[in-house]
């Protein structure tokens, strides 16, 4: 009996150190893919600016950008964030913009400078 408690605490033990580091590298992964998400639409809004003739300081929605993304992501299905925030807003020769509270809802593993210049 004392050597199956003693291989119920040392699983516990690891347990208590693994989930911490799984959370940290989850949090990380959805940073990483909302930055990747701001590249994507910033390619987009140039592309736009470019095939519809438009000037710095001009405004462009979410649909106006859909025919520049891949299909059948979720991105482009949604056009928000993975917490369900919108991006933006969009306009020609600005970066688009992370939202400050999923900014905020990352800031332990991501600081400030890891969104520029999303920021």
């Amino acid at each position: 009996m004392v050597e199956i408690m003693i291989v119920v605490a040392i699983i516990a033990l690891l347990a208590a150190i693994a989930v911490p580091n799984f959370q940290r590298a989850r949090k990380r992964t959805q940073a990483t893919v909302i930055l990747e998400d701001l590249r994507v639409l910033e390619y987009a809004l140039d592309r736009w600016a470019i095939e519809n003739n438009k000037i710095a300081g001009e405004a462009a929605t979410f649909p106006d950008l859909k025919p520049f993304l891949k299909p059948s992501t979720p991105l482009y299905d949604t056009g928000k964030d993975m917490y369900g925030r919108d991006y933006g807003p969009f306009i020609v020769d600005k970066f688009p913009h992370v939202a400050d509270a999923t900014a905020a809802e990352l800031a332990d593993v991501a600081p400030p400078e890891f969104w520029r210049p999303y920021e």
